[in-house]
């Protein structure tokens, strides 16, 4: 399913005479099955546009077009996957993942076989009884991902799902998607702040320029799969992906502390590169 939007912009009200100017002119073509990452530093408006192609919110001008349809609410053509999974604590792994489909008044043993379908997909067939106080934050990500495949949308919207994980989960999870991408061909939309979180699983990334927040490049990844980060197309590409990000990083900066401050490179490039603009 193609999302298109088209000279979107986005101000928040902050009062009587003060508001807040996120986005501006937004002009973004996602084709269908498209995997696309979102990269830039925090504040740039990255999940506001997730939240307007999901119609949780709408633009304050332009228009989010999704397969030829004004946006104008939430759909289940639409399925956001948060950071934190958002799972019912006094319900089992089996009931969180059946509740949308029991919602759609499916039958309880056709939403229980679709479930299963989606565990298995995750590695989780065997969890079915389980509580989320019981799994592993991996795991309660993998019960989120899997309540969201259930209801077969045709896009996976992503905001940083994977960004309280420990480093060895998050190598997982991103085969696992990876995986699960190949599958169904969804169109999936996925917020990062990782460079190479964003480039292990894009085939597009698309960095975006301090609030308010514009596309300011788009970077294609022509990267055999499955990936691998010590490959020199993704290397080299970080390298570019990192240039780029670091003019953003310093405006953040700058506007923080004024003109006088000098971004000091080389003092930050020797420590996780992979995480540059993490909580700025």
């Amino acid at each position: 399913m193609k999302v298109n939007l088209e000279q979107v912009n986005k101000t928040f009200s902050k009062g009587k005479d003060d508001s807040l100017h996120v986005l501006n002119d937004i002009d973004l073509k996602i084709e269908a099955g498209e995997f696309v990452s979102l990269l830039g530093p925090s504040g740039c408006g990255k999940t506001t546009i997730l939240n307007l192609i999901a119609g949780l919110d709408h633009p304050t001008s332009g228009e989010v077009i999704v397969n030829g349809e004004k946006v104008k609410k939430p759909g289940t053509d639409r399925v956001v996957v948060f950071q934190q999974g958002g799972l019912f604590p006094w319900m089992n792994v089996m009931d969180n993942v059946t509740y949308g489909l029991l919602l759609k008044k499916m039958s309880k043993k056709e939403a229980e076989e679709k479930a299963m379908e989606g565990l298995r997909m995750v590695h989780l067939g065997n969890f079915t009884q389980a509580f989320p106080h019981e799994l592993s934050g991996g795991m309660k990500q993998r019960v989120a991902i899997a309540r969201s495949l259930v209801m077969d949308p045709d896009v996976l919207l992503m905001d940083e799902p994977f960004a309280a994980l420990d480093e060895q989960t998050r190598i997982i999870l991103h085969q696992e998607l990876q995986e699960i991408w190949e599958q169904t061909g969804k169109t999936i939309v996925f917020i990062t702040h990782n460079i190479r979180e964003a480039l292990t699983l894009s085939e597009r990334v698309l960095l975006m320029s301090t609030r308010p927040g514009e596309i300011k490049r788009s970077f294609t990844v022509q990267a055999a799969r499955p990936r691998d980060p010590s490959d020199s197309v993704l290397v080299n590409l970080e390298k570019r992906v990192m240039g780029e990000l670091e003019e953003e990083m310093e405006k953040v900066l700058k506007e923080e502390f004024g003109d006088d401050y000098r971004f000091k490179t080389s003092a930050v490039r020797d420590r996780n590169r992979d995480h540059m603009g993490d909580h700025i």
